[in-house]
């Protein structure tokens, strides 16, 4: 069996990281996700369409998580709703 990157959360459903190349994939998902926002903020501020600047980056914002999401079930337990040790 592969080495997991992300483990089941002990409560609720999910994940967390618990390799390099786990916390790699957040710092690297949190790093986009932040530099989306300044974009955002940017184009807004020099005066673009703000209306179409939020859906673009709403559905941007989608995307990556659905990325995420999906880097996660492929290198990660499979997720189930947990309350404690089983």
């Amino acid at each position: 069996m592969p080495r997991l990157w992300f483990r089941a959360k002990r409560y609720g459903w999910g994940w967390t990281p618990v390799t390099i190349e786990g916390w790699l994939v957040i710092a690297g998902f949190v790093a986009v996700i932040l530099a989306s926002t300044v974009a955002f903020v940017h184009r807004t501020r020099a005066g673009a369409g703000v209306g179409f600047a939020t859906i673009l980056f709403a559905v941007w914002i989608l995307l990556l998580t659905g990325a995420l999401v999906t880097i996660c079930w492929m290198t990660g337990e499979r997720p189930r709703w947990r309350w404690g040790k089983d």
